[in-house]
């Protein structure tokens, strides 16, 4: 397993219940979370002192309620500095189990001692596309959401990344790929993290299990003659590590050759010492 143990602003602080406890910066919130399917007492205070709640309803979706939690704050991790606020369907802007990816990713960028052209496909608040332009990369940013790939540029100019080599783009991230493979673009390095579920702008159905062979295949395409690197992310239940190595080796490593790897993602969480799963990652490479 990949685990994201290099924070300071975050921590999972126990789990019980189907809901986790974490701390936030200064702030503490209470998430549910489909992995912990166990109960176990709640002796940390933080269960009780919580700064935000996100219930769960049972007809689907949730609420949150809040103690005493401003409606935006910021968190750091190692240069980068994220804006975070709740918001529908339980999130904050951010997913910390990634950071394990951002720092691999990092380091291919800066092993390279070359400059990198790098993709990042559905990039959401941009902290991938952040870690490779602090590694020193040139990074095109591209998600569906407008507000999203706003929020990614809040989140650069928080950082001290304005100036950075950042392509912003609003697009779909199959049409985008399509249209630069006609254009002859390639890139040395492709970061995907997919939805499991979504709709294109013609309202075409986007899911992960059926789609993401096919896109995978695609994306491919983009890849330079001597690419770095590919990584895949899910969280799509299902799609288990051995399904990520398997598609990255039929699409990726059968045609550019270079290193197949996928296992779990998770935080360690500091009451117990476990480590709470948080999906899986494909990485192929090359040096």
């Amino acid at each position: 397993m990949w685990i994201a143990d290099n924070w300071k602003d975050y921590e999972v602080l126990d789990t019980s219940g189907g809901e986790k406890l974490e701390r936030w910066g200064d702030y503490i919130l209470v998430r549910p979370d489909p992995q912990v399917i166990w109960d176990t007492p709640r002796t940390n205070p933080g269960w009780t002192t919580r700064n935000g709640h996100y219930h769960r309803s049972s007809r689907g979706g949730g609420e949150w309620e809040f103690f005493r939690l401003p409606e935006e704050w910021s968190i750091r991790y190692d240069r980068l500095t994220f804006r975070l606020k709740p918001f529908s369907f339980k999130h904050t802007g951010l997913f910390p189990e990634q950071a394990v990816n951002w720092d691999w990713c990092g380091s291919m960028i800066r092993s390279s001692r070359r400059p990198l052209r790098i993709l990042n496909l559905f990039a959401y608040t941009g902290g991938a596309t952040l870690s490779a332009a602090l590694a020193g990369a040139s990074v095109t940013h591209v998600d569906a959401s407008r507000g999203m790939v706003g929020w990614a540029k809040e989140n650069a100019a928080a950082s001290g990344l304005s100036e950075a080599p950042i392509r912003w783009l609003v697009d779909d991230c199959v049409k985008f790929a399509e249209r630069e493979i006609r254009r002859g673009s390639k890139y040395d390095g492709i970061i995907m993290d997919p939805p499991s579920y979504g709709r294109g702008p013609k309202g075409e159905i986007w899911k992960m299990e059926e789609n993401i062979f096919s896109f995978l295949t695609l994306t491919a395409r983009l890849l330079s003659d001597d690419a770095k690197f590919l990584l895949l992310n899910s969280y799509t239940t299902g799609l288990q590590p051995a399904v990520l190595h398997y598609m990255l080796s039929a699409a990726v490593a059968r045609k550019f050759g270079g290193t197949v790897e996928a296992g779990e993602i998770g935080l360690p969480v500091t009451d117990t010492g476990l480590i709470l799963p948080c999906g899986a990652s494909g990485r192929w490479s090359r040096s």
